[in-house]
């Protein structure tokens, strides 16, 4: 189930620049953290659904690449979106 607009617009606002900053990299990995966070839930009650699970797959992949690519420019913001969206321990 996809995103609802308000939820996107909100994680646009808090990690954009401007409200439609929708392509710079935190914002997409926050979206990409949300989506996961979805589907996690999805998979405990729904445990033989696997064409979602590849989905998923593919969505953690994505997200481990912006990471790896905002670590490399820009690893202040890194470090703070990283802490804000409880990843990595």
């Amino acid at each position: 189930m996809p995103l609802s607009s308000e939820k996107i617009q909100e994680l646009v606002t808090k990690y954009g620049a401007n409200d439609k900053d929708t392509g710079a990299p935190q914002v997409q990995i926050a979206l990409l953290t949300e989506q996961i966070s979805e589907l996690t839930g999805h998979f405990k009650v729904h445990k033989k659904d696997h064409h979602s699970r590849r989905g998923l797959l593919k969505m953690v992949g994505q997200r481990r690449r912006l990471m790896t690519y905002l670590k490399r420019t820009n690893a202040d913001v890194y470090s703070t979106l990283i802490k804000d969206l409880g990843l990595r321990g």
